[in-house]
C-alpha cells in the first residue's frame, strides 16, 4: 500500500487534470429529478390572489420555499408567514440599528428612533400573531394591521425629517407587503373559524 503523502500527490494530481479538462458541468453535476422551480401550491396562488394583498408577484415569490409550500392548511401556512414576517422585521430592524449608529441630525435621529422601535414591535406581534392564529383570528387579523400603522408611522417620520435612504424605503415597502400577506391569511382563517363568542 502506498504512503499517506504519495496518494496525497496522486489525489491532487488527479483533481488538478480533471478540473482543467474540457467536461462539460453536466457530467459533474447530475440532473435532479425534482423541478428546480418551485410551483406554488393551490393554497399558496388563492391567498396571493386575495384583496388585501398589495403585490402579487412579491407574495409568490415570498411564498415559494419548500417549507412553505408543504403548508397543509391555513393556518400552518398562517404560522409560516408570520414567521417570515418577523425574520423580516428582524433583518430591517438591524438595517435601522445600522443606519442609527451614523451621524444625523436630531430630527433623522427621531425618526429613526421611531422605526426602530415600530420594528421591534413589528417582530413582537408577527411572533404573538403565529401562536394565537388558532385561537382568535379576528385579534390576530387585527393586530397585523396595527403592525401596518406602527410601519406607515415610520415612514411619515423618515418623510417628514427628510430622510431619504433608498435601502430604508425599500425595506419598509417590502415590510407592507409582508403586512398585507398576514393581513389576507388572518382574514381567510377569519372567515374559516368565525368567531363563536
Amino acid at each position: 500500500m502506498a504512503p499517506p503523502n504519495q496518494l496525497c500527490l496522486v489525489l491532487v494530481i488527479f483533481l488538478s487534470i480533471f478540473s482543467l479538462s474540457p467536461l462539460p458541468t453536466s457530467a459533474i453535476i447530475p440532473k435532479a429529478n425534482v423541478p428546480l422551480p418551485i410551483h406554488s401550491s393551490q393554497l399558496v396562488k388563492n391567498l396571493c390572489n386575495g384583496k388585501a394583498i398589495q403585490n402579487r408577484k412579491f407574495c409568490l415569490k415570498a411564498l415559494s420555499s419548500a417549507k412553505v409550500i408543504m403548508a397543509m392548511d391555513t393556518t400552518q401556512l398562517g404560522n409560516l408567514i408570520m414567521k417570515l414576517g418577523a425574520a423580516n422585521a428582524r433583518a430591517t430592524l438591524n438595517v435601522y440599528n445600522e443606519i442609527i449608529k451614523k451621524p444625523c441630525s436630531p430630527q433623522a435621529l427621531k425618526a429613526l428612533d421611531c422605526c426602530v422601535e415600530a420594528y421591534k414591535y413589528a417582530i413582537l406581534s408577527f411572533e404573538m400573531v403565529s401562536s394565537e392564529l388558532v385561537e382568535d383570528p379576528q385579534i390576530t387579523n387585527y393586530d397585523v394591521a396595527v403592525i401596518g400603522l406602527e410601519i406607515a408611522n415610520c415612514e411619515k417620520e423618515l418623510i417628514n425629517a427628510k430622510v431619504q435612504t433608498p435601502r430604508l424605503l425599500a425595506r419598509n415597502r417590502f415590510m407592507k407587503y409582508y403586512i398585507s400577506v398576514g393581513y389576507e391569511i388572518t382574514s381567510t382563517l377569519e372567515l374559516e373559524n368565525p368567531n363563536e363568542y
